[in-house]
């Protein structure tokens, strides 16, 4: 698991060809909404281990393109995605059942 929202995000064209099972979590390192979520996203990521994914941990905010391509507008966003196409987004999630439910969706 990423521990430190990055500013060198991927592009977007990146994203869309990328295979396999993704997460894509949009938020800041001050915010304190970002925070709050880490420990379930933590829970949910471990439970998943057996599954492989790729986590990106993206700093998101005014004039950043990637998030407004993915239309975040609430921290933390969390999006699903497999081979490049959304399946699945949360929206400042506390607890770590619908992050498990939706990590769940990338492996069927």
């Amino acid at each position: 698991m990423e521990t430190i929202y990055r500013s060198d995000a991927p592009a977007r064209q990146e994203l869309d060809v990328l295979a396999g099972a993704t997460v894509l979590e949009f938020g800041t390192n001050w915010c304190g909404h970002c925070m709050a979520s880490q420990a379930p996203l933590a829970q949910a990521l471990a439970a998943a281990s057996e599954t492989p994914l790729q986590h990106f941990k993206i700093e998101d905010g005014p004039g950043r393109p990637l998030g407004r391509s993915y239309r975040v507008k609430l921290w933390p966003t969390l999006i699903f995605l497999q081979d490049g196409k959304e399946l699945a987004r949360l929206v400042r999630p506390l607890q770590a059942e619908p992050i498990a439910e939706a990590l769940a969706q990338m492996v069927r």
